[in-house]
């Protein structure tokens, strides 16, 4: 029932607009990511640093390519083949929008659920407002991230009543941490920690308790490769300002919110980049969530609230973060969660009404129904008042839909209003869809990677762009979209071609700073000056030192700019017809250099000589008689290592930008050696051991408890014959 209601919903959704899960970060970053990571797996490369594209080529540090995810490896390894990335990305979605109802199917069944209850909240969860208006569009990595931890959630009850062995809590555990997204990473845990408290109060086991930890301990060492790098990078990057606790309301929601969850026509009184108020249901959770509450047997239900405490808690905690404060150190912007309130609470009902649902006193819960419907247009209505009718409208519609699920409740029972609920999600998401708008920025990027190619210059070498995104209008009626001839985001890497531009979320300060390159890989009017400007210490300029081919000058942000005299050693180049409007191209006389031996960019009195170069390692012949320094096209990340003959020296960043390393007076022919490897992943790797073994002995007690439990039982059988 949940994938056929999902895929209903799915098919409807694409019928009205093609492209609506291929929006904002989903087709500016994550696909771009997934065809590249996919491209270098296919050429036998493990992922760590894509060198030309600077600041966001460092994959370990963005964290969110998945590299220890082994979906998302697969999801990367076939994104190449895939020319429909519209497609691409809605497959996907639809896939974890399965994934994510089925989770919460299980987890009603695992606290009492009937089944058709439980297929009510696992079929209504993936339509839930904020993943309908901000997920599915864009945050595709926490959509995969929350369907794992409530994957997780299931199998730790079972795991925890002796049903099943750690196993699929920890595969679970393991894959909702490794997707690299810091929001999944923190429910996975808060959900384990409430499993247990819930658990133990039900039962009270201590082993049981602790061995459910020791899951999470594990599954939590195997992830912690996923976000050392980036922890243990940010004292360079744009992260490293992120601390503390602060509050300016942004994607904070309150709790008055809750008011709005069960009318579809609501907007939100909730601040994101639309404004103070995001004009769409994002608050949504299902028409009959809350109406349904005057339909339980609550003295009834006071006395099994204790088999409740992990839901319970997991609802309070939610509703305690999703209202603030709007950051907390790197982890911002509180309601990216506020698709748990719709799992927690859905989980709820479904139980709720399983086992406490009633007709009883219908006329006093009728009343009570209309009431609470009432109560939600008034709040609905004072959120989006020009909205009044609308809302209006569907108070009227959800007192006539509950009318008749009371009717076919007394006549056929529960498993007939559960059926009709059901029928109702895919036309109400379909109707939120078609009356509100998306709540994030369309970039109308090619969906189809063969066009893309085709229509855009064949640059090869390395390629730096000057220009700015916010010059450019971007929108389904605008004739003249960038996309023949500038790259924003991560669509250089749908193009499989090597520019320094490129999405980031985590950037570089000083390179950043240096090109006044946003996450986006816009620039600033600056960088053309900066990018020429020749280095005090080496002579060079940035675009020798990064080992540039080719600038690409946006004109609106440069207008006229072949007009002025090019850089010496650099030349206006002939701009293909397919971008003549909108860009100009400087390209070196000499001709491409990025293609020399090795990613040696300036010495100073000294002599470099290329032997060996690779993407972790390089490997140059070297002499100084004097003392000098060789720099190299490489970003000084930390991670950076050096030796000399075979003793280490230190390594350095040259304006905290490009790598370097000094010479010591009387170099002669000597080896110098340059290694990368991600920080922590020696440490990461320990963990992973760590949390392996811990596994394994979990699994061993499991089996031999359980083998011991099964011959018990036997020898009873026997003795009672």
């Amino acid at each position: 029932m949940i994938p056929a209601v999902v895929c209903l919903a799915f098919f409807a959704i694409v019928t009205v607009d093609p492209r609506y899960f291929y929006v904002d970060d989903t087709e500016s970053g994550a696909v771009g990511n997934w065809v590249q990571l996919g491209h270098l797996m296919r050429e036998g490369q493990f992922p760590s640093l894509v060198l030309d594209q600077w600041m966001a080529g460092n994959y370990p540090v963005e964290g969110q390519g998945g590299l220890w995810n082994p979906v998302q490896i697969f999801i990367n390894y076939i994104a190449p083949s895939v020319d429909n990335l519209a497609l691409l990305a809605t497959l996907v979605k639809l896939a974890f929008a399965i994934i994510l109802g089925w989770g919460v199917y299980r987890v009603c069944l695992e606290y009492g659920a009937r089944p058709y209850w439980a297929a009510v909240a696992g079929s209504a969860v993936p339509f839930a407002g904020f993943t309908l208006y901000f997920e599915y569009p864009s945050w595709v990595t926490s959509v995969i991230g929350m369907a794992w931890v409530v994957q997780a959630w299931a199998s730790g009850i079972r795991y925890a009543r002796g049903r099943s062995g750690p196993v699929p809590v920890f595969v679970f555990l393991y894959l909702a941490i490794s997707v690299g997204y810091v929001h999944a990473a923190l429910m996975a845990g808060v959900t384990v920690g409430a499993v247990m408290v819930g658990e133990y109060i039900r039962s009270p086991q201590w082993r049981t308790t602790v061995k459910l930890g020791i899951v999470g301990i594990s599954a939590a060492a195997c992830g912690a490769i996923t976000f050392l790098p980036g922890l243990l990078s940010s004292a360079v990057t744009w992260r490293t300002g992120e601390e503390g606790t602060f509050n300016d309301n942004f994607l904070t929601a309150p709790w008055s919110e809750t008011l709005t969850a069960s009318i579809p026509s609501s907007v939100s009184s909730i601040e994101s980049w639309t404004g103070e108020t995001t004009y769409a249901p994002i608050t949504y959770i299902a028409w009959f969530a809350i109406p349904a509450l005057a339909f339980i047997g609550w003295r009834k239900a006071q006395g099994s609230l204790r088999d409740l405490v992990t839901p319970l808690l997991l609802l309070a905690f939610i509703l305690l973060f999703t209202a603030g404060p709007s950051d907390i150190g790197q982890i911002r912007w509180p309601a990216r969660l506020l698709p748990f309130v719709a799992v927690f609470s859905l989980v709820l009902l479904g139980v709720l009404l399983s086992r406490f649902g009633t007709l009883d006193k219908l006329r006093s819960r009728v009343i009570a129904a209309s009431l609470i419907v009432f109560v939600l247009m008034i709040r609905a209505s004072s959120s989006g008042p020009q909205y009044f009718i609308r809302h209006l409208t569907w108070a009227v519609v959800i007192i006539a839909v509950g009318a008749l699920a009371i009717y076919l409740g007394r006549r056929y029972g529960a498993p007939a209003i559960a059926g009709l609920l059901i029928l109702t999600i895919a036309p109400v998401t379909l109707y939120q869809v078609i009356a509100y708008p998306q709540a994030l920025n369309k970039w109308y990027l090619p969906t189809s990677q063969s066009e893309a190619k085709a229509n855009f210059p064949d640059f090869p070498g390395t390629t730096l762009q000057l220009g700015n995104r916010a010059l450019i209008r971007i929108d389904a009626e605008t004739t003249e979209l960038p996309w023949t001839s500038q790259v924003y985001g991560n669509y250089a890497k749908v193009l499989d071609l090597d520019y320094v531009n490129a999405y980031t979320p985590v950037g570089h300060a000083d390179f950043a700073s240096l090109l006044c390159m946003g996450f986006d890989g816009s620039t600033c009017d600056d960088a053309y000056r900066n990018v020429f400007r020749p280095d005090e210490y080496t002579g060079r300029t940035s675009a020798d030192l990064m080992l540039l081919d080719r600038v690409v000058l946006q004109r609106k942000q440069y207008p006229g700019a072949d007009n002025e005299p090019a850089p010496p050693g650099w030349h206006w180049a002939e701009v293909p017809e397919v971008a003549q409007d909108q860009i100009y191209i400087l390209e070196r006389d000499a001709g491409p250099i990025s293609g020399q031996p090795g990613r040696v960019s300036a010495t100073v009195n000294a002599d470099a000589q290329s032997e060996y170069m690779s993407v972790k390692n390089e490997r140059v012949r070297v002499s100084s008689p004097g003392g000098g320094s060789v720099v190299f096209a490489r970003l000084a990340w930390p991670g950076y290592t050096a030796t000399l003959d075979g003793e280490p020296i230190p390594t350095k960043g040259l304006g905290g930008t490009y790598l370097y390393v000094d010479l010591p007076p009387g170099t002669d022919n000597a080896e110098l050696v340059i290694n990368f490897r991600s920080p922590g992943q020696r440490i990461g790797y320990v963990g992973m051991g760590f949390g392996i073994v811990l596994l394994a002995g979990l699994s061993v007690i499991y089996y031999r408890d359980r083998r011991q439990s099964r011959d018990g039982t036997s020898a009873i059988t026997t003795d009672s014959l």
